[in-house]
C-alpha cells in the first residue's frame, strides 16, 4: 500500500461530478458561491492548476487533470515530453496519451466518518495536489495492478482511454517535492491523503483498514 491515510478516516463519499464534455462544464458566473464558509487553508496547499472554492458547505476542485510534470504520455514534440526515466525494468508504454479534461469534486468542507465503510469505485476518488486524478487500488472491477502497473511512469501516472491521467500509488512528483510524509492530496469524503511515511517509518499494507 503506498498511501497513509488514518486509519478512522476509510469510509470513501461516492458524489462526484466529472464533466468530460467542456460543453457540460458549470458556468463558473452562475455557480452559488457560499461566501459565508471559509476556506480551511489546508486547501490552500494545492498547486495553481487547481481552481479552490466554496459552494454551499463544499469544497469545489476544478482541474483539467494534466500534471505539472513530465511524462512520456504526452504527445512528442510537447515541450511537457520526456522519455521513460524509471526504474521498472519492464516498463511499456501504453496506447493513451494525455488529454485535458474538465474535473469538478465536490467534497464536504467538514468530513465525517461514515457509519458503513464501502469500498472505493473506479475512476477519480479523489485529487492530488496538482490536480491530476486519484483512482484506487485496482485496473478494473476486483482487478488487481498487477499488469497495468508496468504502464506507470516515471512519476507513478498514466492516462486511461479518455486520456485522463491519473495515479494509482504514490505520485512520486509530489512525494520528491513536499517529502515522504507530506500531503499528497484530499479524497471525495473530505479526508486528506499522505505520503508512505509516518513518524518516520514506512507503512504497510497492515497498517491500514480494509477500505
Amino acid at each position: 500500500m503506498i498511501y497513509g491515510i488514518d486509519r478512522t478516516h476509510h469510509a470513501w463519499t461516492l458524489a462526484l461530478l466529472l464533466a468530460c464534455d467542456p460543453t457540460t462544464a458549470p458556468n463558473m458566473d452562475e455557480m452559488n458561491v457560499d461566501e459565508t464558509t471559509q476556506l480551511p487553508d489546508v486547501f490552500r496547499n494545492f498547486t495553481s492548476d487547481v481552481t479552490v472554492s466554496v459552494e454551499q458547505g463544499f469544497v469545489v476542485l476544478r482541474s483539467a487533470g494534466v500534471p505539472n510534470h513530465k511524462s512520456p504520455y504526452f504527445q512528442a514534440g510537447d515541450a511537457r515530453y520526456a522519455a521513460y526515466t524509471g526504474t521498472n525494468p519492464n516498463f511499456m508504454l501504453n496506447p493513451n496519451r494525455i488529454a485535458e479534461q474538465n474535473l469538478v469534486l465536490r467534497i464536504p468542507v467538514t468530513p465525517t466518518v461514515a457509519t458503513t465503510a464501502q469500498p472505493t469505485p473506479l475512476g477519480p476518488i479523489g485529487m492530488a495536489l496538482n490536480g491530476v486524478p486519484i483512482f484506487n487500488q485496482y485496473a478494473g472491477p476486483q482487478q488487481p495492478l498487477t499488469r497495468e502497473i508496468d504502464s506507470f511512469d516515471q512519476y507513478n501516472g498514466h492516462p486511461q482511454q479518455s486520456g485522463m491521467y491519473h495515479y494509482h500509488v504514490e505520485p512520486l512528483f509530489i512525494t520528491q517535492t513536499r517529502g515522504k510524509s507530506g500531503l499528497v492530496g484530499f479524497l471525495l469524503d473530505g479526508y486528506p491523503v499522505y505520503g508512505p511515511v509516518e513518524d518516520g517509518g514506512a507503512l504497510l499494507s497492515a497498517d491500514l483498514d480494509a477500505f
